[in-house]
């Protein structure tokens, strides 16, 4: 044989697989008992119990059977969520942060809830035949929640972290300038964005009537009325051009636009000469590699519901060639995290 030539791999065997699968079993049974531990308030009252609890002292705070408490401790220490002394049980290092603090720009607590919603595989399989689509407006508001609970910490490492890699944006931010906030949602990212730079003016845009009601009451509760306006509109009927804005944040939306050419036009007209647009989006992998990893399969996951709405994940490298396609220069990329990525440009000036 030459040197040239290459040996095909060995195929791989049923020995060799069944533990890929066995894996995943394993996945589904520790995401179920985060879930549980989540909804039921089991996690949350083991984070405050300082020194751990028993199992029959977890139950006696919570009205449960002490059985089935015990039950779910044993797979919670299996999944590494709780570590276990003795009797005593005290979530394992960091878990409290992870799942429980919506503060942390490593909360993934929000996750686990939009993965767990029946809008995504439940829904999914029940339409697979029939094909049929959705919009936000016919999902739950408990969908609504948990989504916009997914967002936060993406909001809290672009606000300030992220917006401070974006050359020139924190410094006019900081001056003060007019802000326009797409797809806004619920509303929790335009009170972050309020609360970090005084200065500014905001006005936020989303489609959804029910999500637009949330933030209302938000930002009125947050005392932020008199700076921040909402517009009840589709991206794609955007139209700020009136009284144009420095800076368009579109935070984990971007792919979901019906026609995202005609909205980075409705932003290009909405932003001044000089002005920035930054996307803050999941950076869904374009190999069959990436798609193996843990953010990989993680962004698989949330797939099933963007098919729904007639929309999927992007992979990163997609935003530059759309700026570069509508004009925009300066175009620029940050990486976040595995599972969050920047990418910027600015309208000529």
């Amino acid at each position: 044989m030459s040197t040239s030539e290459t040996t095909a791999p060995e195929p791989i065997t049923i020995k060799e697989q069944a533990p890929v699968l066995l894996s995943h079993l394993a996945g589904f049974v520790a995401q179920r008992t985060v879930v549980l531990g989540l909804r039921t308030g089991m996690i949350k009252t083991l984070a405050e119990a300082g020194e751990g609890a028993t199992s029959d002292q977890l139950a006696g705070r919570l009205g449960f059977d002490p059985w089935y408490v015990s039950v779910w401790c044993q797979s919670a220490v299996g999944a590494g969520l709780v570590d276990r002394d003795g009797d005593r049980y005290r979530l394992a290092p960091h878990v409290a942060t992870l799942l429980l603090d919506t503060s942390s720009p490593a909360y993934l607590g929000g996750v686990y809830a939009v993965l767990d919603s029946p809008e995504v595989f439940d829904w999914f399989e029940r339409s697979l035949a029939s094909g049929e689509r959705l919009w936000w407006d016919q999902t739950s508001p408990d969908w609504i929640a948990a989504v916009s609970g997914a967002g936060t910490p993406f909001y809290t490492r672009l606000i300030p972290g992220g917006l401070t890699q974006v050359p020139g944006l924190a410094e006019a931010l900081a001056a003060g300038c007019r802000v326009a906030d797409t797809a806004c949602g619920a509303g929790l990212g335009i009170v972050k964005l309020a609360a970090a730079y005084p200065g500014c003016e905001f006005v936020g845009v989303d489609g959804d009537a029910h999500s637009i009601d949330v933030a209302s009451k938000r930002i009125t509760d947050a005392g932020l009325a008199d700076r921040v306006t909402l517009v009840t509109s589709p991206l794609e009927d955007m139209d700020l051009s009136a009284d144009p804005v420095a800076v368009v944040i579109n935070n984990i939306s971007m792919h979901e636009c019906r026609d995202i050419d005609k909205v980075t036009e409705n932003v290009k007209a909405a932003l001044e000469p000089g002005g920035w647009l930054v996307i803050s989006d999941f950076p869904f992998p374009d190999t069959d590699d990436g798609l193996r990893t843990v953010p990989g399969r993680v962004m698989s996951g949330i797939q099933f519901f963007e098919a729904q709405i007639d929309d999927q994940l992007l992979p990163r490298v997609y935003y530059s060639e759309l700026l570069a396609k509508h004009g925009f220069v300066d175009i620029g990329t940050v990486s976040l995290t595995p599972m969050h990525a920047l990418t910027f440009g600015r309208r000529p000036s």
